[in-house]
């Protein structure tokens, strides 16, 4: 029995208002790979979008690496999750107002995401976009197995 989730289904899984575990690899050192909690977009088909503050450690590394994974979960039993992985597609080193606008608003309510946007929009000038093009995917799915013991 395969828990691998279907292309659509992992697509739309993903695109969903998840928070992602960004994880990318931290040469050091003797240290493991970096990973950290954050918002991004990804719309089916599409690229993995996500913004950073420009000198943070993490966006440091994903500069160095040029490539980095996402992984999302849901955390209700039965559990599904997908992890992407790929290279670095596009730096966007002014970051669009309307990119951060969306990815607010993927995860506040209007009220809220505006509260939010306003009070952080200094930010803006010192955040930075990094794009990603899935090319390795790694999904689970227990939904079928859970039956199996329920």
């Amino acid at each position: 029995m395969s828990i691998a989730m279907p292309t659509g289904t992992r697509e739309r899984f993903l695109a969903e208002p998840r928070v992602g575990v960004l994880g990318v690899t931290d040469p050091r050192g003797r240290r493991a790979p970096l990973l950290v909690p954050l918002w991004f977009d990804y719309q089916p088909g599409g690229e993995v979008v996500l913004h950073t503050g420009r000198n943070t450690i993490k966006a440091q590394l994903v500069r160095a690496a040029g490539r980095f994974s996402l992984c999302v979960q849901d955390e209700t039993p039965p559990y599904r999750y997908v992890s992407v992985e790929g290279p670095v597609t596009a730096v966007e080193e002014a970051l669009n107002p309307a990119l951060r606008s969306a990815i607010a608003h993927r995860y506040l309510d209007a009220e809220t995401a505006t509260a939010y946007l306003e009070t952080t929009k200094e930010q803006l000038a010192e955040d930075v976009a990094f794009r990603m093009r899935p090319e390795h995917w790694r999904t689970a799915d227990f939904s079928t197995f859970a039956t199996s013991f329920s």
